[in-house]
């Protein structure tokens, strides 16, 4: 990430929330509604003290900025330039995470690490332009990649490529390569749905053969099952 002043990367933190939320309608907001900005500030300031080895001062800013928060940033991470942390409450990013530019995250999101070694690099990646629904785990050294997305309330323990979207527990990447649009939660697929949907009309297809011992039914009806069935291999296919 190329390297910018301390004064220009706070100044874009708080103008960041004009590009990325249509509620806000003064700057009188930023002072009490956006926490998220807030403790990214302080973690500019806390970051420049630990490159500068005063580890233990800008850890103590961070604990009290969590306290005033409610967001827990390790000062040793890398974030990047414009990331937005919507609303905050609950957001928590380990020691090793790397945020890149244009990043979104909202509420409750964890970006946490699944090993207790030392002086390895533990937590996740999340590469430019990407979105994290809030509530959202991921969790190790994983890579979300560039303009990917992650649906809310997922727990992600696997890489997920660049322009795909993941959801689910574990998360599954469920549009491969493709989504440049934004995470609108109202129109993700369904997967438990659309295996549901499969297994209940292949049963009553069986039960239709077996009660008139007429297997052509199933020939008949295979088609449209096997589209189903299709469909729902193509979300959960790793």
């Amino acid at each position: 990430m190329k390297k910018s002043s301390l004064f220009t990367l706070i100044k874009e933190d708080f103008a960041t929330p004009w590009k990325n939320d249509p509620a806000i309608k003064s700057r009188f907001e930023l002072l009490f509604n956006y926490p998220g900005v807030w403790a990214l500030v302080a973690y500019r300031v806390s970051h420049w003290l630990y490159t500068k080895r005063l580890k233990l001062i800008s850890r103590i800013i961070m604990g009290v900025t969590q306290i005033i928060t409610n967001v827990d940033i390790h000062p040793r991470c890398k974030i990047g330039r414009r990331v937005f942390i919507d609303h905050g409450f609950g957001v928590v990013i380990g020691e090793s995470a790397i945020i890149e530019n244009d990043v979104l995250i909202y509420q409750g999101v964890t970006l946490g690490g699944v090993s207790l070694e030392k002086d390895i690099k533990r937590h996740p990646t999340i590469k430019k332009g990407a979105i994290i629904g809030g509530g959202a785990k991921i969790l190790g050294n994983i890579t979300i990649g560039e303009n990917a997305r992650v649906g809310a309330n997922s727990v992600v323990v696997k890489d997920v490529p660049p322009h795909s979207t993941a959801i689910g527990i574990p998360a599954r990447v469920i549009i491969r390569g493709k989504d440049k649009s934004p995470l609108s939660h109202n129109k993700l697929p369904d997967i438990n749905k659309q295996l549901f949907l499969y297994l209940s009309k292949r049963l009553s297809v069986l039960e239709e053969a077996l009660k008139t011992h007429h297997s052509e039914i199933i020939e008949k009806r295979d088609e449209e099952l096997e589209k189903i069935y299709q469909d729902f291999i193509s979300t959960i296919e790793e």
